[in-house]
């Protein structure tokens, strides 16, 4: 992979070889953020931060030796809004998991079909759409569920994104090992 510079600046620079991204945690230890280690230098020297695991080479600056910072965690409570899934065709399809909502089948060719139809005031929103084979969205036509006499499998909703999943794009799938017990929705570290 060519080294460009968003991924520096996402990954941050590197030390060695080695990423020298820093896995930042809220006060209860929820994962909030990857920043670079000097932003991490000064949230530990400023005391807004507290160290957990550090790597084994330190940071030497003209004046002092600094443990190197892998992983630390704020000392106070940062609240910030979820991430949100953008309501798209692909993100219904993965919501319903690829599976015809009425009727099960995941063959065959899949469309998104309105709960309630437009002309009766259904709206495009995340509750009023799921995914539809072909055949259950003709039959449906431009009628309810109860009209057409079909049942939902699943009652559609909102997706909520775990912090997790934020985290692997922030890296791109790379994950330092010994950030891995901070981050129980990323299994497999990067190697």
């Amino acid at each position: 992979m060519i080294a460009t510079a968003r991924t520096r600046r996402t990954l941050g620079s590197t030390w060695g070889g080695v990423s020298a991204a820093v896995l930042l945690l809220n006060q209860n230890y929820e994962p909030l953020h990857v920043c670079q280690w000097r932003r991490a230098l000064s949230l530990l020297s400023n005391g807004k931060a507290e160290l957990l695991v550090q790597h084994p080479e330190a940071v030497r600056t003209a004046r002092s030796l600094y443990p190197r910072p892998l992983v630390i965690k704020l000392m106070y409570h940062v609240r910030r809004p979820r991430p949100e899934v953008k309501l798209s065709r692909r993100e219904i399809f993965v919501r319903d998991n690829f599976t015809c909502q009425y009727c099960g089948t995941q063959a065959g060719q899949l469309t998104v079909d309105h709960v309630v139809p437009r002309h009766l005031g259904g709206r495009r929103r995340w509750e009023n759409l799921v995914t539809a084979c072909r055949r259950c969205n003709l039959s449906k036509g431009s009628r309810t569920p109860q009209s057409a006499r079909m049942r939902l499998l699943s009652r559609p909703a909102r997706p909520r994104v775990p912090i997790y999943h934020v985290i692997r794009q922030m890296t791109r799938g790379h994950v330092h090992p010994a950030w891995v017990p901070f981050l129980p929705g990323i299994l497999e570290p990067a190697v």
